[in-house]
């Protein structure tokens, strides 16, 4: 390559038509999910105090904000429930008449379009606040795998399109699939939380789905954040069973896993722009200390050319709008 001053690379920056044309990385509508946590009762829409901008949603209003995301032409949302009582199994998890598979009937109702993918996982309906059973202060694997497949049939009985296990118990990619295609599912996808991480930047979504552990934490199922090779096991893991696209949660730490991930597999690959990395923008935004629109594009772009075919993101709205 010729250098300088015959090859001046600034040639191509010089006006915002050039830099559109040379531009290597597009974020669209067509790459966003938009999570919203559902609640029992009516004409419920409670701002979430660390999440600005998002919501605990009644089914009335979940439905509304669902018809808002199909004329923003975004694809799909991710529901996360909050039930009416709790206990140390999530019985509501999956109860076919539970908030998620209440949810889902009414968007897929109202909105048939719209992709409807459901969180599985049993922290937000048990009593201790983790994902799985506990036995003698222990959450259990396997035990857990059987609740797991029961939340799975009962979101797909209830109209679910998309499956997406976040418990990261062993072998739930496997179970579920395999209940899946015996009861007649076997066209339904599972987006599995395949690398999700023991991260600090989860504690807005804590008090959104009304989720925090009573006791302990989640180290003991989630990964530390200073392994990747474990991810690439742990993805290559829930390919084998059976999943049809690969989540990296959270997401802005952990570029190099989205990256990785995608380079050596070549599969569908989700990442979770999660809740906390929502909230460090919006408080700095709000303070005044940086530009809201022009950091959260930024951020989205880092994760699309990170390798990410779909972002999971509480910006989804407000990007149809920037773009």
């Amino acid at each position: 390559m010729s250098t300088f001053p015959i090859y001046r690379p600034r040639r191509l920056r010089a006006n915002e038509n050039l830099r559109r044309l040379v531009r290597e990385t597009a974020l669209s509508v067509n790459d966003l999910i938009y999570p919203m946590f559902v609640v029992h009762g009516r004409d419920t829409a409670t701002e979430i105090s660390a999440m600005p901008g998002c919501y605990q949603y009644s089914i009335d209003n979940l439905i509304k904000a669902a018809k808002e995301l199909a004329a923003l032409g975004i694809p799909g949302t991710i529901l996360f429930g909050i039930p009416a009582s709790k206990d140390p199994f999530g019985l509501e998890a999956y109860a076919d008449d539970g908030i998620i598979q209440q949810a889902v009937h009414a968007i897929k109702d109202a909105v048939p379009d719209l992709l409807v993918m459901t969180d599985v996982c049993l922290c937000e309906y048990t009593d201790h606040g983790h994902c799985g059973v506990i036995e003698a202060g222990e959450v259990q694997n396997d035990p857990t795998l059987e609740l797991l497949v029961k939340e799975s049939l009962s979101h797909a009985r209830a109209g679910a399109d998309v499956i997406a296990p976040s418990d990261m118990m062993d072998g739930r990619v496997g179970a579920i699939r395999t209940a899946l295609d015996e009861n007649g599912y076997e066209n339904i996808p599972i987006m599995a939380y395949a690398a999700k991480y023991a991260s600090a930047f989860y504690g807005p979504f804590r008090e959104a789905a009304e989720s925090t552990p009573q006791f302990g934490d989640r180290r003991s199922y989630q990964m530390d954040p200073a392994n990747a090779e474990e991810a690439l096991r742990e993805v290559s893991l829930d390919i084998e069973e059976g999943a049809d696209v690969l989540m990296v949660k959270p997401a802005l730490s952990y570029l190099d896993i989205i990256h990785r991930v995608k380079t050596e597999f070549q599969v569908p690959v989700a990442a979770y722009n999660v809740s906390g990395e929502y909230a460090m923008v919006k408080a700095a935004a709000q303070n005044g200390w940086i530009d809201e629109e022009r950091v959260a594009l930024e951020l989205l772009t880092s994760i699309k050319r990170a390798g990410a075919d779909m972002i999971l993101t509480y910006f989804a709205k407000s990007v149809v709008e920037w773009l």
